[in-house]
């Protein structure tokens, strides 16, 4: 099971607009899975929305994909041609500057990994 499942799951979340996850692996062989969500303008990412989002992954994927921490952000970076930016964004949770995590060149909205790296100094 991917990536894509979860996003399938998450869409299914009216107030989620778009979403982003990644497995950042940690020091002592664990790992941390933080889902990234851009919300519908009315909606607050409260304790009753992330139950929500947790509950539609634990049903439509299994109980071993709902992400450690979920976080709202602008946007998702993504490549001139639509893709999510995975890959980059592990590497910016994993402390790689975003200058080298990415070609800003390719990116349709560069400034969005500007969030990543705020996040990466917390988690």
């Amino acid at each position: 099971m991917g990536t894509s499942e979860i996003y399938s799951a998450v869409d299914k979340v009216e107030e989620v607009q778009d979403s982003l996850v990644v497995d950042v692996p940690r020091e002592g062989g664990g790992s941390f899975m933080p889902l990234f969500v851009v919300l519908e303008e009315s909606a607050e990412l409260d304790d009753d929305l992330k139950g929500r989002i947790k509950q539609s992954i634990r049903e439509n994927t299994s109980p071993r994909h709902v992400p450690n921490e979920i976080f709202e952000v602008p946007e998702i970076p993504t490549t001139l041609n639509g893709k999510k930016l995975e890959v980059p964004v592990k590497k910016i949770l994993s402390g790689t500057p975003p200058e080298q995590a990415a070609s800003k060149d390719s990116l349709s909205n560069p400034e969005s990994l500007d969030r990543f790296a705020e996040l990466a100094r917390k988690i």
